[in-house]
């Protein structure tokens, strides 16, 4: 039986590109908590999620269509393995669908059976499909604060 890694799905009126752009202003989605560059191919960046980091590299970045990021650190202190992220990837991909945009999320080894999973699943679930999908459809997303 193949693990299914958790993904996500949103639909939304804007360009591929705007989605695009969107998606790399982590701090108005995610954490704004930030350190680091989003934008292009081999940047670093680090959400802050209070005692909760993860470092991330993009690894792929092709405008308006998708955008990779692997993750190399991370601190978790609830989990056993507080680095249970470490080597996952972030990917997403971008089309249009019916006038629409469509963007779909894959948390590359976020599959049932890790510890992680139920507790991020929620998470990924109010960050995509709740604070990336305001920041889209009102120009506001609702992400982690300082």
């Amino acid at each position: 039986m193949k693990k299914q890694d958790y993904t996500a799905s949103i639909k939304v009126n804007a360009t591929t590109q705007e989605a695009f752009d969107a998606i790399n202003n982590v701090a108005e989605w995610w954490s704004a908590d930030l350190e680091g560059l989003t934008e292009k191919l081999n940047n670093s960046f680090t959400a802050h999620f209070g005692e909760v980091y993860i470092t991330s590299t993009v690894v792929e970045s092709i405008p308006g269509k998708k955008i990779a990021w692997l993750v190399t650190d991370c601190n978790k202190p609830w989990l056993k393995n507080t680095k249970e992220w470490v080597d996952t990837k972030i990917s997403w991909e971008i089309t249009e669908d019916k006038g629409a945009t469509e963007i779909k999320f894959t948390h590359i080894g976020l599959v049932p059976g890790v510890e992680c999973y139920n507790g991020c699943e929620n998470a990924w679930n109010e960050y995509i499909k709740g604070s990336l999908f305001k920041l889209l459809t009102e120009g506001k997303g609702v992400p982690e604060m300082k």
